[in-house]
C-alpha cells in the first residue's frame, strides 16, 4: 500500500506506474487517489500487487518522484488559496533539470497555472536585457523577429511600467514591488488603456505565502514564484508491504 503520512495534495501517479512498469511488468498499480486529489495521514492513495523483490527495486524511485511532485502540487495549492480567487498562480522556469514537464504537471494538480515551458515559448524581455538594448528598441525587435509570440517585460519601477505601456508591451511584470507600488501600477495601467486592449500583469520577485495575501487585491492577473518548484517540501508518502497468502 502507497499511504500518505501527511496532509497534502497528490501528483505524480504516472511516474509511479511507469517506474513499476519499467522494473517488472508483474507489478500492477491501482491508484485509490488522482493527482490533485487532497490526501490525510492514513489515507491509502494505491495499492501495488506483485512479486516482493523487484517491488522493493522500484520503491525508492518511485516515492522519490511520488513524494517531490506531490510536495510541489501540495504547495502549489497552499499559495492557490492564499492568492484567492482574482489571482492567479504560475510557476517558473527555476526546475529541476530534467524534470521540468513533470513539476510543471505538479503546479497544475495543485491548482496553479504554467508560464512558459522555455525561451522560445514568449519573448521575455528582463532587467539584464534592458541593460544593454532601450526597451523600446527591444520590443520592436521583439516584434520584428517573433510576430506571432507575446512579447513580456519587466518592470520594477513605475517608470518602466510607463514606459512599457507607451512601446505595447502584451504583458507586464512588475518585479520586487510592495503591495502598494504594485496596486499603483496597477491603477495607471488601467487608466492608460482604458480605450484599449490592457496587457497581462504579473506580480513576482519576492513573494512569499505569508505576503501573498496583501498582494491578492492590487488588481494584478497572476502572481509566479520559483518557490513553487524549486523549493517545495516533499509529501511524506511510504510504501507499506502486505504480505498475502494463497488459498
Amino acid at each position: 500500500e502507497l499511504r500518505s503520512r501527511a496532509s497534502g495534495v497528490l501528483a505524480g501517479s504516472a511516474c509511479v506506474t511507469e517506474t513499476l512498469a519499467q522494473v517488472d511488468g508483474r507489478l500492477i498499480v491501482t491508484w485509490r487517489h488522482a493527482d490533485g486529489d487532497r490526501v490525510e495521514p492514513g489515507t491509502v492513495v494505491a495499492e501495488v500487487r506483485g512479486p516482493l523483490a523487484p517491488m522493493l527495486t522500484a520503491e525508492r524511485t518511485a516515492l522519490n518522484l511520488l513524494c517531490h511532485l506531490s510536495g510541489v502540487a501540495t504547495l502549489t495549492r497552499r499559495f492557490v488559496d492564499a492568492a484567492g480567487p482574482d489571482l492567479r498562480v504560475w510557476d517558473t522556469r527555476k526546475t529541476t533539470p530534467g524534470l521540468r514537464a513533470l513539476e510543471k504537471a505538479a503546479v497544475r494538480a495543485g491548482g496553479g497555472a504554467n508560464h512558459r515551458g522555455n525561451l522560445s515559448e514568449w519573448v521575455m524581455l528582463k532587467d539584464n536585457h534592458l541593460e544593454l538594448v532601450g526597451m523600446a528598441e527591444a520590443v520592436a525587435r521583439a516584434r520584428e523577429l517573433f510576430p506571432a509570440r507575446t512579447v513580456h517585460v519587466e518592470c520594477d519601477t513605475h517608470d518602466k511600467v510607463v514606459e512599457a505601456l507607451g512601446v505595447g508591451a502584451d504583458a507586464l511584470l512588475l518585479d520586487n514591488m510592495t503591495p502598494d507600488e504594485a496596486r499603483a501600477c496597477v491603477v495607471t495601467i488601467e487608466e492608460t488603456t482604458r480605450d484599449g486592449r490592457r496587457p497581462l500583469v504579473e506580480l513576482s520577485g519576492g513573494i512569499t505565502l505569508d505576503s501573498l495575501s496583501a498582494y491578492a487585491s492590487v488588481g494584478a492577473d497572476l502572481v509566479s514564484s520559483g518557490a513553487l518548484t524549486n523549493s517545495a517540501p516533499v509529501l511524506d508518502i511510504g510504501l507499506d508491504v502486505v504480505a498475502t497468502h494463497a488459498g
